[in-house]
């Protein structure tokens, strides 16, 4: 069972059951845990999750016993995601955790990736269950349809769910518009149905100069 306590910390009530987490994101815990680093990648990724490409690693850690495991990550806010069989994607800076039973993975996402330094792989989510992904400041969830495509600035994409199409618009983005920086620049347009998850804050990138 996952829960907020408050905005910055995951709480996740387990009994015998397993979640996995951020490698190094655990604060606090009570009762009796175990813990494991992941190894190995693919399907399920049964395993640690080791991205090499353009230097990029994230570890994945497994936690199981009975009792209460708290979570947290540089006072991130934590955005709690519920899975009815879709598939989440998540950048890989931005998950913090997820059900045992969700099968995570890597998907490609090309230029965007490497634009933003991230490496060129996101992390997916899939199945039935709970998940936690962070934000650098509360999140905006937006909606879009047939009708609303949505256009974002990739240091600000979090995430994304749903039946969803992306692609990649070159061309002035938000901040260059205002004379803050210069070059190429590229924003990520949403086609579909689906959400889409937007932090306030964009993480420093090179999106705007490519």
């Amino acid at each position: 069972m996952f829960r907020l306590q408050g905005s910055k910390v995951l709480a996740v009530d387990m009994t015998g059951d397993a979640v996995k987490a951020k490698n190094g994101s655990m604060v606090a815990y009570d009762g009796e845990m175990a813990f494991k680093k992941l190894s190995g990648g693919g399907e399920g990724i049964r395993g640690m999750v080791t991205r090499r490409i353009t230097g990029e690693q994230m570890t994945v850690m497994e936690v199981k016993g009975h009792g209460t495991c708290w979570f947290a990550d540089r006072a991130s806010e934590i955005t709690l995601v519920g899975l009815q069989g879709d598939t989440l994607y998540v950048e890989s800076s931005n998950f913090l955790a997820a059900d045992a039973g969700l099968r995570t993975g890597t998907s490609f996402t090309g230029a965007r990736g490497a634009s933003q330094g991230n490496g060129l792989f996101t992390t997916t989510v899939e199945g039935h269950g709970q998940a936690a992904i962070m934000s650098d400041g509360t999140p905006v969830v937006l909606r879009v349809s047939a009708q609303y495509p949505l256009t974002v600035d990739p240091g600000a994409y979090v995430a994304h769910q749903g039946n969803l199409r992306q692609s990649f618009q070159s061309g002035v983005t938000f901040r260059t518009l205002f004379g803050e920086g210069g070059g190429e620049a590229f924003q990520i347009r949403f086609e579909g149905d689906g959400l889409v998850y937007v932090q306030p804050s964009e993480r420093n990138t090179i999106a705007g100069d490519v």
